[in-house]
């Protein structure tokens, strides 16, 4: 079937890839990377396409969102399709539970907990929509709930909704109609090959840069704070220079967890990855348990009770609210708190569903539809909810009452959490837990890093099992911490969001096509089925 899907070529350097799919991309990175390395106001422009991109398609934004978590959800829901196995009725999975949970929760956002687990309760704590309409107040008791039902907003349902139909619609045709596991399968599935082969190679095309760009902001803001929690164990002066990473710093950490994952992703899926994900959950354990003894648990589980029943009340508005006016002061705070916020989530787990969901159906056959959710939404939002209530609430206990005195919220956002473990512990403490925190932090980046450079090899080889080779993990790997290396000096953090919510755009309307596909196909085999 694969020579339906894409053509491959059988010798050379790109023997088992679509070679014009990999040339494309290539030659599209090539350009950026020039182009951000030579334009003196490369990052300016990139701010004001962005401008534009959100102000024309907030709304597509917030309502695709909210549609993608809403299907994953009643497809499981519906008893008939509910039922469906992600393989034949009798396919067995591939991995444990854990290992199951552990590969899907640490590709999808385990470092963005660990980098907005204090920061994004403290950021909502001072400012959210609910104090800029003056419901609430800022820094008082009162906006509490308020803080974290946006905070849940951003790493409940919503985001492995995203992830999860995407990797649906890849595993249903994958191991229901025996199709390569690729991006394009779902589009062969509903158009003739002629079509399919055209339109995929613009879709894969479209999955790679999304995977690119995704996996580029997720490590640029994890070098971050990597940096930050190296210069808090080692306090080395070069590190960081007027309490920002300096870019030497940067950049030599790029190169480190580029490496490591290209040596994690030549060793497999089934051994390196596998590997740090299992050791990623342990520590991730590790460090919570450590936070549950000595940081603020019963303030964590009063607001885990209470941010997790005010989400669940006003997740249908917040899903779908609309902020876009500019006559009132208000208007414009509530407009520019959305495009910070809302728009740069949406379009940041957008981006990330290419590599997360097509890795997400990679290791979920034999799974039913509803285990499937349960395990790559479900779960992994609970496992969120905990994980910031425990820390992040134990960052606003300390303020709070006083013991981090205003430490931890004017630390930079990517020192918050490493602020809170200085607020927290005695010193003799102080190391062994920033050290935890930071071997978390490499062990989670080089997963998610390992992981994009296999998805992006299965993407280019249209699932073939002979097209990911060890030159291509080399060479993807290497494009991967160009492309960061290079925007981190052209603009830092805000030229890689930029680019980012821009590349997202088209890889939504791809997922949408996705979703449509999938109904379509279980509607086809339903009726065929009798």
């Amino acid at each position: 079937m694969t020579e339906l899907i894409t053509r491959v070529e059988s010798t050379g350097f790109y023997a088992g890839q679509n070679r014009w799919v990999a040339i494309a991309v290539k030659v599209m990175v090539v350009s950026l990377v020039l182009w951000a390395s030579l334009a003196n106001d490369a990052g300016d422009i990139l701010m004001d396409i962005q401008s534009a991109t959100i102000g024309y398609f907030r709304g597509w934004y917030v309502y695709a969102s909210a549609a993608f978590m809403v299907m994953s959800l009643a497809l499981a829901l519906i008893p008939g399709t509910g039922r469906i196995r992600l393989g034949a009725d009798d396919a067995k999975p591939e991995f444990s539970r854990f290992a199951w949970f552990s590969m899907m929760f640490g590709a999808g956002i385990g470092v963005g907990m660990l980098t907005y687990s204090t920061a994004e309760p403290l950021a909502h704590f001072a400012n959210n929509p609910d104090v800029i309409m003056g419901a609430t107040t800022a820094f008082d008791r009162d906006n509490l709930a308020a803080a974290y039902k946006w905070t849940l907003l951003h790493y409940g349902l919503t985001p492995w909704g995203c992830y999860a139909i995407v990797g649906m619609s890849l595993a249903y045709f994958a191991y229901r109609r025996d199709m390569p596991l690729t991006i394009r399968s779902p589009f062969t599935a509903v158009l003739s090959p002629e079509s399919g082969r055209r339109v995929g190679a613009v879709v894969d095309t479209a999955a790679i840069l999304a995977t690119l760009i995704g996996i580029g902001v997720t490590i640029g803001y994890g070098v971050n704070q990597l940096t930050f929690g190296i210069d808090q164990i080692t306090n080395w002066q070069w590190l960081v220079t007027d309490g920002k990473p300096s870019l030497t710093a940067l950049s030599l950490a790029v190169i480190f967890l580029t490496l490591a994952a290209m040596l994690s992703a030549l060793s497999g899926i089934g051994r390196g990855i596998r590997w740090l994900s299992n050791l990623n959950m342990a520590l991730s354990w590790l460090l919570l348990v450590i936070f549950i003894v000595f940081g603020a648990t019963t303030f964590a589980a009063e607001m885990f009770v209470v941010g997790l029943t005010e989400y669940l009340q006003t997740i249908p508005t917040m899903s779908v609210t609309i902020w876009n006016g500019t006559d009132t002061e208000t208007a414009r705070a509530l407009s520019d708190w959305q495009a910070n916020w809302n728009i740069f989530y949406w379009a940041w787990w957008i981006a990330f569903t290419p590599f997360v969901g097509l890795f997400l159906a990679r290791v979920s056959q034999g799974r039913t539809i509803r285990e499937y959710v349960v395990g790559a939404i479900l779960l992994p939002s609970l496992m969120c909810f905990a994980w910031f209530c425990i820390i992040g609430g134990t960052a606003l206990d300390l303020e709070l009452r006083g013991v981090a005195d205003g430490n931890i919220l004017g630390a930079d956002l990517s020192a918050q959490l490493f602020a809170t473990v200085d607020s927290l512990f005695a010193a003799d403490w102080v190391f062994p837990v920033a050290t935890l925190c930071v071997v978390l932090l490499i062990t989670y980046l080089v997963t998610s890093a390992d992981s994009a450079v296999l998805v992006i090899n299965t993407i280019v080889s249209g699932g073939a099992p002979n097209g990911v080779r060890n030159r291509h993990i080399v060479l993807w790997s290497v494009v991967l911490g160009l492309v960061i290396i290079t925007l981190l000096f052209a603009g830092g953090m805000d030229a890689l969001r930029s680019v980012m919510i821009i590349g997202a755009l088209p890889f939504s309307a791809v997922m949408l096509f996705m979703l449509g596909a999938l109904i379509y196909g279980i509607w086809q085999d339903s009726r065929a089925a009798g």
